[in-house]
Formats: structure tokens, C-alpha cells, sequence
């Protein structure tokens, strides 16, 4: 079969819109649109603008009205959410999951539920970013606003009911929220009433591949009774309905997060998985994604935005060229999640106090910077991957790097080396492409999600990078693993 198919993917930097064109058993894309997605400072808040990428998404339903669509579908970053009014007006903007209001507020929680009990019925990681901290802090903060909500949506949800006029919230978003039932794959109503949450808000969750909607007028006149159908709208959950990522592969999705885990048919729950802070994402088709969140390129990121403010701009290609350089090798390691790292004025700055604490060389410039970062990212893959393999006692022969990471060719060789695995890298739209791949599926043009995955396989190749000297990484592990045990005892 043939069709058109528009996805939004709506990133934490930008958002764009991706044309895909099914034809005699072959995917072809096209960006139609992209544009920024910033957060907004007012006084010591930070918020989404969330009304900038509304009408982003309406000049890209503009821009398609020549095009008969078989749907359209949005996935986004989970965490962050919406509150309605009665009339399903928008309350406020929606906070950025690094707001400062969240510090503090896994420790509140704690005090009313154990993690251990949050854990048993949830099975997601301890993040202070989820939301089940951040709608805590409203609770706490700002409580006439939350009185006055009649319904809390992630940001693909809140988009999808101002596509559609229908108010639901799609599984695999909802699983970031901490607030589903891993077993039951329904609302952990009980578990949020002890905490002091209102289970009122939350909606009727439906399973990624509904067709929740056809396009209203008013949203895209020109469009309107397209369907709109909710493909997995996590942006995570999207990456890795594009791939084959279960059994003896991994995933990484790399980019701002680097989310590394693997498929499987049903959560792994235990205290271990607890302990080692694993999350049990809901995937499609009845799949749970057994991942670990580990701070990806955000470092490098943060790092070159300092640079600019200091007025030094540097290209990015340039960059990972010298720091290519083995002279640099194994100079300095951290830890990616360490908290000094989530959101910080200036991150060299925070970096090169990390290795101070650790007796460790600060690095020299942005080539050792840029070194030290990618190290440490492949490092800590390690890390997580045997933590994984002993979750789920399987090895792991191959990582499947998706996503815009992917492109970082100096990152793919370094992940190789450091684990021993074959990695694949590609497709790098795997987001976009998960996403088109759940559309052509609720609209028939493909029988399976396997029919599916073939498709972008045949579509879309990918870049093999197998591992070399792998032994020349054994002994700064060790290091990296130390510094990791230092830090988390300084922590307690």
C-alpha cells in the first residue's frame, strides 16, 4: 500500500515536522518544517512555550494542505505536562522539567510513601525531573491552580486534544508520569491518593496505535477529518518502535538524554532493579522498555553554549575532529548523572570542579572537554549494559544507537571499544520514523509492527562499528567505576 503520513517530533531544542511517503515497500521522508523549542525564564521559573510550538504545528499543517494525508500523529519529551480548566482552557504555560521548584521534592514524597512502595507498583527510576515530583511540588506550591485543573496531559497529550478535541493520554507517555501501574498498565490511583495527589485530573489512557480523532477545522481547515492517531508519543518510546531492539540487542537513543535499555514482554521489577535505578517504560504493542536515563550529549551541549558566551564559537565537526586526538585519551572521566551536571551556569566550570574533587587533571580546552565527555558517555554505557545483563540475565551482542547522537561517529567507536559490543548506528530519524511506523500501522498500510520495522530497515541503512582494543579501556573503567563510588559516598 501507499500513503503520506505527518509526524511531529517535538524535541527539548526543536521541533519539526517529517513528511513520510509509503511507496511499493519503501519509506521516504522529508522535513517539511523545523523550528526552535526554548524554554522561557519569568523570575526564577522556568516554563515551555508551549503556545509557540502550537502554531509552529499549524503553519506545518498549512504548509501539507496540498497533500492527502492517510494521519497525522505527534510524539514529544516525556516528564513535562499541562493542566486544563473546565473549559479544557490552558491553566499556565507548562513547566520545564528543570524548574527549580522541583528540588526538594522526591525527599517530600518520601516522607509520605517509601521508594520501595512507589517502585513495587510504578517500576520507573527515581528521577527528579518525573512528574509525579513536579505535580507534587504544584500541589504544594501552587494549589489554587491545581484546584482549579479538571485534567493534567503530557505535552503530546495536550497537542493531540487541541488537534483532535479528544482529551486522553497515550500509554507510553503516560508511563513517564510515574503514575501507571506497571502490572496493570491502568492509573495507580491508590498509590497517588496516599501521596496527595488528585487522581480527578487524569484521563483515559489508550494504547499507542489509536486513532484518537480526526484533525478539527479549526486546527487545520484545510485537513480537517484527517485522523490523528497517537503512535507511541513518548519521543522514546517512538526511537525504539523504528528498531528490532530486544533479545541480544540494546538500544541507546542518543541525543540530549542517552536512554539505553532493551525490549522485553514484561517489567523486571525487583529490589536490584530498584536499587540500580532501571525504569520500565510502556513501549508498543504490549512491549515494556527496561532503560536506564543517563545525561547524554546535554554536557557537550551546555559546554559549547558556555564557550559561545565567552565568545568562542566552535563547529561542532571541528570539535570532535580534535578531540579525536589519543593524546587526550583517558585524561579525565566523570560521572554524567552527577546532580552538579543537570543544570548548571557554566559547565566546563562544573566539569573542571569535578576533577579537582576527584584528583583528576582539568581538562586543557574544548577538545579535552569534548574528550572527557564522550569517554565518560561510553563508560557509563558499560556500566549501565552489565548492570542490564544481570537485570535480565542475557547478554547483550549488539547496541542499536539511534536518534541524532547517532551521527557522532568519534561516540559510536568509543562505545564499542569501551564495551566490547557491535554497535549499530542508524537510522538517525529513528523518532520521526517510530512515529510514521505506529501511523501506518492504525491506518492499515502495513499488517504488523514487524511489517513495519522491515520497511525502515530496507529504507534507512545503518553504520557498523565494531570494537577495537577493547582491553586499553579495562583499566580506566576501573578508574571511572571508583570515581563513581567516591561521589555516591559523599552524596550520603
Amino acid at each position: 500500500m501507499s500513503g503520506a503520513f505527518l509526524a511531529f517530533d517535538l524535541g527539548a531544542e526543536s521541533g519539526r515536522a517529517i513528511l513520510g511517503r509509503l511507496q511499493r515497500g519503501v519509506l521516504d521522508i522529508r522535513e517539511t518544517r523545523r523550528f526552535p523549542n526554548e524554554p522561557v525564564r519569568q523570575h526564577e521559573s522556568l516554563f515551555w512555550d508551549i503556545l509557540r510550538l502550537w502554531h509552529e504545528i499549524g503553519q506545518a499543517l498549512s504548509d501539507a494542505a496540498g497533500t492527502r494525508l492517510a494521519s497525522v500523529g505527534v510524539d514529544g519529551w516525556g516528564v513535562d505536562y499541562a493542566l486544563l480548566g473546565e473549559r479544557g482552557n490552558l491553566l499556565e504555560n507548562p513547566r520545564h522539567y528543570r524548574d527549580p521548584r522541583n528540588q526538594g521534592m522526591m525527599e517530600a514524597v518520601f516522607e509520605r510513601v517509601s521508594r520501595e512502595d512507589i517502585y513495587a507498583v510504578t517500576g520507573i527510576q527515581f528521577l527528579q525531573i518525573n512528574t509525579l515530583f513536579q505535580f507534587y511540588a504544584a500541589c504544594r506550591l501552587t494549589p489554587d491552580v491545581v484546584d482549579a485543573a479538571h485534567a493534567l496531559v503530557t505535552i503530546p497529550d495536550l497537542l493531540n486534544y487541541w488537534l483532535s478535541g479528544r482529551l486522553c493520554s497515550e500509554y507510553t507517555i503516560a508511563t513517564t508520569t510515574q503514575f501507571v501501574d506497571a502490572r496493570t498498565r491502568t492509573w495507580a490511583t491508590h498509590l497517588l491518593s496516599a501521596i496527595g495527589l488528585p487522581t480527578r485530573v487524569l484521563a483515559e489512557i489508550v494504547q499507542p496505535g489509536t486513532v484518537v480523532g480526526e484533525l478539527r477545522k479549526e486546527a487545520a481547515p484545510a485537513l480537517a477529518g484527517t485522523p490523528v492517531v497517537a503512535p507511541a508519543c513518548h519521543d522514546t518510546g517512538s526511537a525504539v518502535a523504528s528498531v528490532c531492539a530486544g533479545g541480544s540487542t540494546a538500544f541507546i537513543s542518543s541525543g540530549t538524554w542517552s536512554l539505553l535499555g532493551t525490549e522485553l514482554d514484561a517489567p523486571v521489577m525487583t529490589a536490584k532493579a530498584r536499587d540500580l535505578n532501571f525504569t520500565n517504560e510502556g513501549g508498543v504493542c504490549g512491549t515494556i522498555r527496561l532503560l536506564k536515563n543517563i545525561s547524554g550529549l546535554w554536557l557537550l551541549q551546555a559546554c559549547r553554549r558556555s564557550w559561545v558566551v565567552d565568545g568562542h564559537p566552535l563547529d561542532y565537526d571541528a570539535l570532535l575532529s580534535a578531540a579525536a586526538d589519543d593524546r587526550l585519551a583517558f585524561a579525565s572521566l566523570v560521572d554524567p548523572d552527577h546532580p552538579a551536571f543537570l543544570n548548571p551556569a557554566d559547565m566546563p566550570a562544573e566539569i573542571a570542579c569535578y576533577c579537582r574533587r576527584t584528583s583528576q587533571p582539568e581538562p586543557s580546552g574544548p577538545p579535552a572537554f569534548a574528550r572527557a565527555i564522550l569517554e565518560s558517555l561510553a563508560m557509563k554505557y558499560r556500566a549501565v549494559l552489565e548492570s542490564m545483563e544481570g537485570l535480565t540475565g542475557r547478554r547483550v551482542e549488539q547496541i542499536r544507537i539511534v536518534g541524532g547522537g547517532s551521527r557522532n561517529r568519534l561516540l559510536n567507536q568509543f562505545t564499542a571499544d569501551a564495551t566490547g559490543r557491535t554497535v549499530l548506528a542508524g537510522p538517525i530519524e529513528a523518532t520521526a520514523l517510530g512515529n510514521i511506523a505506529m501511523q501506518m500501522l492504525a491506518t492499515g498500510a502495513v499488517s504488523s509492527l514487524t511489517e513495519a520495522r522491515a520497511v525502515i530497515d530496507r529504507s534507512f541503512p545503518v553504520e557498523r562499528f565494531e570494537p577495537s582494543a577493547t582491553d586499553r579501556w579495562d583499566a580506566p573503567y576501573r578508574r571511572f567505576q571508583q570515581y563513581l563510588a567516591e561521589e555516591r559516598v559523599r552524596v550520603i
